[in-house]
């Protein structure tokens, strides 16, 4: 079976859907914390959340309850290297280059403990640690790699595009060559191959217990693995009630350093205001999801803070070019310099994140923001709408989701800047589900975003947004030079070609304009002052086995 582009669309769509779904109704009462999670708070992390996980599987779902939890149980055949941050007390992964070593980054051996990268870039070979065990007790061998990929290609959720991006052009291209080694051969020389290995999406799973779920209809257990695990991570599933609650143990069987948090509360509360509540009463240790504001109103608190991380997070408006007149440069261009960047962050955002200046996460190896010119210029807009044709404006709608309340806001701002150069803007509240099937339809002039490239690479974060296969791809740009730039960056080792291409891509982007580039939220944590060991992840998710109490 070959690994192409069009293998992605189809669950991509199901995926954000899921991404999507609205959270169910919850209302909670004092106490509910020590009645449902054991004597020892000391021991127990509790986090109140907009939502539980709408699937504990990757391949069904990358909805954020997902992604936050799905670390604790399932662990990657390597990870990132961690870095002190510039925020005291918090650690990052190390995305700095390093041609010196194997892979080209500072990675660490997880359930394998050492590797083989060829030369030329188009094979590893993966040594597994042994005796690692499974949360049903089933140890890790190479067949629980090989079947993890097999499963990728077969079920074709977002491992389909895994696959794709790390070059595997079938199954046959991961090998099972003894009981603890294994092989993955590419047809030509893949320098993201390795960080993508580490990928949130990339877990290795439990074949024994995953066979044993199959069923005829459903070779892959994947309703098994929906609402259960079968991975090699530090937690182990104790129970999930979607709508209500999800409860996580750590294992004492657990290979690595074993987590402080010996259980972990996973609990729906779907107003910010509730989860904010939460926290200031100490009733949960996380709140996640505040409103800028809510954040703000935890300055100078004695029991709660927030810890504001640069982050990959990015927030722009799609410029859909499949209509008019978004078809036209000078229009996109006109739209960037109507929107009030540094206003929407002081004043809607509260300070947290910063405006966005280039097309992917800043801090990427290869991101730059020496093309950016659209700092807010009205003066600018309304020429470059004369030089297009539109000296007199025009009329389009704009789509926001209704599930993240600072959207509308920005929404009302930049339709009251866009009036200024003739452009009438009609906003469309949509509510999380419908959003985003209008995001992956791209049936909107207008919608706007919010997520991140997982990986730090320039190559797979243009490929990921601007290559006009992409299933991301929701402005429908098209332009064959960035493909093949993207395409070029994306089968080279040698990284003064890789970032001389997507640097000349990026200049291209910039200025064709294809987002109405806003912000870059971060990462904001809301948390109880007595947890520490923060570390911050490009895939901005939580990560329950660093916490500690402090």
């Amino acid at each position: 079976m070959q690994n192409t582009f069009t293998d992605v669309l189809p669950l991509s769509r199901r995926t954000l859907l899921r991404y999507g779904a609205a959270a169910s109704a919850f209302s909670f009462a004092p106490g509910f914390v020590t009645s449902s999670f054991g004597q020892d708070r000391s021991k127990t992390l509790v986090i109140a959340a907009p939502a539980t996980p709408l699937s504990l599987d990757v391949e069904n779902s990358l909805s954020p309850g997902t992604i936050d939890t799905v670390a604790a149980f399932y662990d990657y055949l390597i990870g990132f290297g961690t870095v002190p941050d510039s925020i005291e007390g918090v650690m990052r992964e190390d995305l700095e280059p390093r041609p010196d070593l194997p892979g080209g980054y500072n990675l660490k051996g997880m359930l394998a403990e050492s590797w083989d990268y060829a030369e030329d870039g188009k094979s590893v070979v993966f040594t597994l640690r042994q005796g690692v065990m499974s949360n049903w007790g089933n140890e890790l061998t190479a067949e629980d790699v090989k079947y993890t990929f097999d499963r990728k290609f077969e079920v074709k959720g977002a491992g389909a595009f895994m696959t794709f991006v790390m070059g595997l052009p079938d199954k046959d291209a991961v090998k099972v060559v003894s009981k603890y080694v294994v092989s993955f051969t590419l047809n030509d020389p893949n320098p993201i191959l390795m960080i993508v290995c580490g990928h949130l999406a990339n877990p290795i799973f439990d074949s024994t217990k995953c066979k044993e779920m199959a069923t005829a209809d459903d070779p892959w257990a994947r309703s098994f693995l929906d609402t259960n695990v079968a991975g090699f991570g530090p937690y182990a599933l104790k129970d999930i009630t979607r709508g209500q609650q999800m409860v996580a143990t750590a294992r004492p069987d657990y290979y690595g350093e074993k987590p402080f948090f010996e259980t972990v509360v996973f609990r729906e509360v779907p107003t910010s205001a509730s989860r904010l509540q939460l926290l200031l009463g100490g009733a949960v240790d996380i709140a996640q999801n505040l409103a800028p504001t809510e954040m703000k109103s935890l300055d100078g608190n004695a029991n709660a803070t927030v810890t504001s991380i640069e982050a990959s997070q990015m927030l722009w408006i799609e410029l859909n070019t499949a209509f008019a007149p978004l078809d036209n440069i000078k229009v996109r261009q006109a739209l960037n310099y109507a929107m009030p960047k540094d206003e929407v962050v002081e004043t809607i955002m509260q300070g947290f994140g910063k405006k966005m200046t280039t097309f992917m996460p800043d801090f990427y190896p290869g991101a730059t923001a020496e093309f950016y010119d659209y700092d807010y210029d009205i003066e600018k807009a309304k020429a470059l709408l004369a030089e297009a044709g539109f000296a007199e404006g025009f009329s389009s709608v704009l789509a926001y989701n209704a599930g993240i309340p600072f959207e509308e806001t920005i929404a009302i701002m930049y339709q009251t800047a866009l009036k200024k150069i003739g452009v009438t803007l009609e906003l469309k509240k949509l509510p999380a589900g419908t959003f985003f099937d209008s995001l992956v339809k791209r049936s909107e002039p207008m919608i706007f975003n919010l997520d991140a490239p997982f990986t730090p690479d320039p190559g797979f974060s243009l490929n990921l947004y601007f290559h006009s296969g992409s299933f991301l791809d929701f402005s429908n740009y098209k332009n064959e030079e960035v493909d093949g730039l993207i395409k070029t960056s994306l089968s080279t080792l040698v990284k003064e070609d890789r970032f001389a291409a997507t640097t000349a891509a990026q200049k291209i982007i910039n200025e064709e304009a294809p987002w109405t580039l806003i912000a870059n939220p971060g990462f904001q944590l809301a948390h109880g002052k007595d947890i520490g060991g923060i570390v911050y992840y490009t895939s901005n998710r939580l990560n329950f086995q660093d916490y500690k109490r402090v």
